[in-house]
């Protein structure tokens, strides 16, 4: 019979390079303290690198730069996915993945109807916000990213090429999504994504 060790790294040998695992993987193996110690020894041998408390990742190898680990994006959809989760990107994250500004942000914010919590990976801080159902219900790729990016910016704020480069996005959005997202929008965000129908 292998010991929780050994069957921990067998299942970390078995999973693709850049895979994110979580504590909660292994507990079938056994009770949590095990399955913690033995991913803590997992990660002392260099088989998987510790993210944050329960989030491992299995390093790519890349020839250019070394041990590449999965992204901030990867990681949070992965605990999304275990969640069962919706997620929202917020703020100035929301901006980042539309391309209105270039700089990540050390702190991205999530709205979800999974469990609220903030985990640290490396300097950059993931929190999830508990929301409301209706804010989940955007269904537009694009537009519900456009509604959280316009929120932050704020109304009378928007500068002529953020408005341009929006109406732009929106352009692409499926015409249908597009409707139904702005029917859900504050009057002035509507105003704005309308100009994109």
């Amino acid at each position: 019979m292998l010991s929780i060790d050994q069957q921990v790294e067998e299942t970390i040998s078995k999973a693709k390079a850049g895979s994110v695992m979580f504590t909660e993987d292994f507990t079938h193996l056994s009770n949590s303290g095990a399955v913690n110690t033995a991913m803590h020894r997992a990660a002392k041998k260099g088989l998987i690198k510790r993210l944050a408390r329960g989030v491992y990742a299995i390093p790519k190898e890349s020839r250019l730069v070394g041990e590449v680990l999965p992204s901030v994006d990867e990681v949070v959809h992965a605990i999304a996915k275990r969640d069962k989760a919706r997620l929202l990107p917020t703020g100035a994250n929301a901006m980042y993945q539309l391309g209105l500004t270039t700089q990540l942000p050390l702190k991205m914010v999530y709205l979800t109807d999974g469990s609220p919590r903030i985990i640290k990976i490396g300097k950059r801080t993931i929190q999830f916000k508990l929301t409301t159902p209706k804010m989940l219900s955007l269904k537009g790729k694009v537009s519900k990213l456009v509604m959280q990016a316009l929120k932050s910016i704020g109304n009378g704020k928007v500068t002529d090429s953020e408005e341009q480069k929006i109406i732009n996005l929106l352009k692409q959005e499926d015409r249908s999504l597009l409707k139904h997202d702005i029917s859900m929008a504050p009057q002035w965000i509507g105003e704005i994504m309308a100009k994109a129908l």
